[in-house]
């Protein structure tokens, strides 16, 4: 009898055991811990800055004789040590090719966009962005560019409008989202059409930070004032900015864009702050809010630089931003809870190293046993390594040397004379009559379009091929000026607009954040991303 009650009891015994241990194993005690988010996102963008320019700036760094990194690695690589690199496809819903409007939309959206649009997915709709998510959840946030704070890709991320072009609607929709830290160009998007209506106390410090009191805006708000009544500090030179010690704060200090970087470089005393200071104000003011921040950085004139296809001034470009870089890199090395993210909304310029058949180098002795008794002479001028340092030596964006070619000419615009001077002074490389009135040469607008930005002009400089592909008005000069100069610099360039060329994506944080992103991505996956790990 006993051994029967025993046989049958003994099975609901284990089974009582076992269920109370599963029981205890999903206890909330016992469930792993939900995957930490992000506190912070810093994103980089490199406007421009497709496969090609990252590889100008380390070949610089790693392979210049003289480069100023010596055994330094740059702010790119050290942030490729600290996380992962991955490509993303960057264009846009219904096109091959992406404008900085659409693609910085599509990183701050989460969703694919149309061209030109800011802040809208493709079907035209308004969708919150990171940043305005962002602030949704407490959080602080920031936006800061060497071009303007009006601009495709800071506008993109707390703006809505249909065409980049708006850049007054811009300017009110970037108040109206509240952005904590604003620091750029584009004063003159904030300024009334009626000076009458700027207070004396603005007037005061925008002509004592030496910037003009000049309108782009057609109506009479003043966009200044409706910041201070929301509580912002405007600052609009370096030391205005230094007095600054918490947010909101609206830092204009240009009327459009700021400075390009050798200009920039030849102007110590400059009353501006460089892209590396602000950043450094921004991330200052950012980290005191205990729930962390959104940070937007851009290097906008990488793209201004790719499409003159200035390649000595593509080469600074990326030494500003990468200098940027290195003050994020030096903040968020030693944090567990901030993601950093670098890339770039396009490629611009289609530029690239190339050998030529011109200026093939004499043949050389080698002393390695292969070539006893012959020389080693490559077919082609493969490019020498000093090539680096002389697109270095570089004093002026072509920007600057054509605006100097200008006022040293005739009516306003260079001669040949006044542009051999103005190049021939500016860098290691050499223009001849021959080749400055190649360069100034016009022709008539095959792709006249009246009223159109760009291409109203009945009269263009004459490309002989691929014309289509230069659309920028007189600014085509500087893209004439680049293929003078590419045989010398051993450069080509395919366009002066952009590519479809898939950019790098560096990121650089916790590692349940690295974990989800894997693959060829593209920009919305990118920005669904930054969306899903803010919290």
């Amino acid at each position: 009898m006993t051994k029967r009650r025993s046989s049958r009891y003994l099975p609901m015994k284990l089974i009582l055991l076992i269920t109370s241990l599963l029981l205890l194993g999903c206890s909330p005690a016992h469930e792993p811990a939900a995957p930490a988010k992000v506190k912070n996102i810093i994103l980089l963008i490199g406007d421009g800055m497709g496969p090609a320019q990252f590889g100008l700036l380390e070949t610089y760094a790693r392979r210049a004789p003289n480069s100023i990194y010596g055994e330094r690695p740059t702010a790119v690589s050290q942030l490729m040590q600290q996380g992962k690199t991955l490509l993303s496809d960057t264009g846009p819903h219904n096109a091959l090719v992406v404008d900085s409007a659409c693609s910085a939309t599509q990183l701050a959206i989460g969703e694919a966009s149309g061209s030109e649009m800011i802040g809208l997915n493709a079907r035209g709709d308004r969708v919150e962005t990171v940043l305005q998510q962002a602030k949704r959840l407490g959080k602080a946030t920031g936006l800061v560019s060497d071009t303007r704070i009006t601009h495709a890709t800071p506008a993109s991320f707390a703006a809505h409008q249909t065409h980049r072009r708006f850049e007054n609607a811009i300017a009110t929709d970037l108040l109206h989202s509240g952005v904590d830290v604003m620091l750029s160009g584009g004063l003159r998007y904030f300024l009334p059409d009626n000076p009458a209506l700027i207070s004396p106390q603005q007037q005061k410090n925008i002509v004592a930070a030496g910037l003009p009191v000049q309108s782009k805006r057609t109506d009479s708000r003043n966009l200044l004032t409706v910041a201070q009544q929301q509580g912002y500090q405007l600052a609009f030179n370096r030391e205005q900015l230094q007095t600054v010690d918490t947010f909101p704060v609206l830092g204009l200090f240009a009327s459009s864009a700021l400075p390009d970087a050798l200009l920039e470089n030849s102007q110590p005393q400059r009353t501006q702050p460089s892209l590396t200071e602000m950043t450094e104000a921004a991330l200052n003011l950012l980290s005191q809010h205990e729930q962390g921040f959104f940070l937007m950085v851009e290097g906008g004139q990488i793209d201004w630089a790719g499409h003159n296809n200035d390649a000595g001034g593509l080469l600074h470009e990326l030494l500003r931003f990468d200098e940027t870089i290195q003050v994020v890199v030096n903040w968020a090395e030693k944090r567990n809870d901030t993601l950093v993210i670098l890339t770039a909304d396009h490629e611009t310029g289609g530029f690239g190293f190339s050998y030529s058949a011109a200026d093939i180098p004499a043949p050389t002795t080698l002393p390695g046993v292969a070539f006893a008794g012959q020389e080693f002479a490559p077919n082609f001028n493969f490019g020498e390594l000093s090539l680096l340092d002389r697109l270095y030596n570089q004093q002026q964006s072509f920007y600057t040397l054509w605006a100097e070619a200008s006022r040293n000419g005739e009516h306003g615009k260079p001669t040949p004379a006044s542009l051999i001077n103005a190049v021939n002074n500016s860098m290691d490389f050499r223009i001849t009559e021959e080749q400055a009135q190649r360069i100034l040469r016009r022709s008539p607008n095959r792709f006249y379009r009246a009223g159109h930005s760009d291409l109203s002009a009945q009269e263009f400089p004459h490309i002989h091929d691929f014309s289509a592909f230069y659309v920028y008005g007189d600014d085509v000069h500087l893209n004439l000026l680049a293929r003078e100069l590419a045989a010398q610099q051993n450069v080509v360039w395919s366009t002066g607009t952009h590519t479809a060329s898939p950019v790098p994506v560096i990121v650089a944080g916790p590692d349940y954040a690295l974990e989800q992103f894997s693959g060829f991505m593209t920009h919305a996956q990118v920005g669904a991303l930054m969306k899903q790990l803010l919290h």
